[in-house]
Parts: C-alpha cells; structure tokens; sequence
C-alpha cells in the first residue's frame, strides 16, 4: 500500500457488525456448498493424468476485522475433495476469503496439509460476478511458501483462481498453480475446477447472532 493513512491504530467506528451485508462480491459464496463435476490435470511421472472428483465446501461469515484503520469482512471456509464413490480424503483445505469495501480488494488465503500456504489477492467491484486472485513465490505480499520437499521437488510459482457467480445461485472456479518439478525443463500447470451448488445456508457471524437475540 502506497497511500497508508498518518494514522496507523485507530479503527473505525460505528462498524456494520452484519458481515452477510458487506461481502461485497463474495456475498454469493457464503454458505454450503456441494460439486460433483470436479476435474483435476495433476503431474505424474508418465504425465499428466485427469483426475475426477467430487468436493464439499463450507463457507462461514466471520465478525469484522481491523488492522487498525481498515476494515476486512469476510468467510472462513474448509474445502474436502475425494474421488467418486470413495471416503478416503483426496484434498483438504482452510483459510478466508476477505473483502475490503473501502478499495475493493479481495484476499484468498489457503493453507493444505501437506505443507503449503498462499495468500491471493485481486479487486473487484462489490456487484462482480467474475473475479481472479493471483500469488506468486517469492513476493512479500501475496506469495506462497512450501515446505523444503515440496519447495524443492514440486515448486510452486504462481497461483491463479478465477471464480464466476452464474444467474442460478450457482459458483464455480478455475485454478491454474504453475509448479517447478525438478528434472523437468517446462513448469507444469496443475490445474481444478469445478462447478458448485448450494446445499446448506450460512450461519450468521457471532456478532450479528448476538444482535438478532437481543432485537
């Protein structure tokens, strides 16, 4: 940020506690969600081989955040994936999806375990239904870092999602991460997407609940 503000502790007051009504763009995401037409391009060492799969993704309004003069509204989300007919994990994943209203600015952080955090960012406007958020290794801010095996055998460059809100309530997503493997001269784009339907509604912040009881 080039243009922080003199004053850097005080927040703001008279905060809109109802995160559901500032989402801005990621209002449509809030909520749970199912998807059964998940496709997945991943490396092999005979190539890349296409993987189906099917994925459950809950996404939770969380209270109002400040670093003190800015204000953040956003979802905590957990993503679970596996293969058709199968129980067996295929891909777990946590993080946020955060809003600012004041620039526009959206952040994606995500953290797998299997030693791999990314923090994406992009802009868009509070009624977008197409939005991209992009990381790349080795920048300060919206970057990613990796454990020493998979910085090392399968090394993450960049990120990139693009999410698309369709007319039906429906969301879905495209993720290209463009990965280094040692001994191959090409990067490789390992990529997900997948289309989503709603099956459960979410469930209102902590402070708005407290609000509702008491109105």
């Amino acid at each position: 940020m080039s243009d922080l503000p003199a004053d850097l502790y005080t927040e703001p007051r008279d905060i809109d506690v109802n995160t559901l009504a500032n989402l801005g763009p990621l209002a449509p995401m809030a909520g749970v969600w199912e998807g059964t037409r998940g496709l997945d391009v991943k490396p092999k060492a005979e190539g890349p081989k296409k993987q189906a799969y099917v994925e459950r993704i809950e996404l939770q309004p969380i209270d109002p955040q400040t670093n003190g003069p800015q204000l953040l509204y956003g979802l905590r989300y957990h993503v679970h994936v596996t293969k058709p007919d199968q129980v067996k994990t295929y891909h777990d994943q946590v993080g946020y999806w955060l809003w600012e209203p004041a620039t526009g600015a959206l952040i994606h952080t995500l953290t797998i375990p299997r030693g791999e955090i990314a923090m994406a960012g992009g802009t868009a406007t509070p009624d977008a239904t197409s939005f991209e958020l992009v990381a790349t290794q080795g920048l300060d801010t919206f970057g990613i870092c990796s454990a020493p095996f998979l910085n090392e055998a399968f090394k993450t460059t960049s990120f990139r999602i693009q999410v698309t809100i369709h007319p039906d309530g429906r969301w879905g997503y495209e993720e290209d991460t463009v990965l280094q493997i040692r001994g191959q001269a090409e990067p490789f784009h390992h990529t997900d997407r997948n289309l989503l339907h709603k099956v459960g509604e979410p469930t209102p912040n902590p402070l708005w609940a407290a609000a509702l009881a008491k109105a």
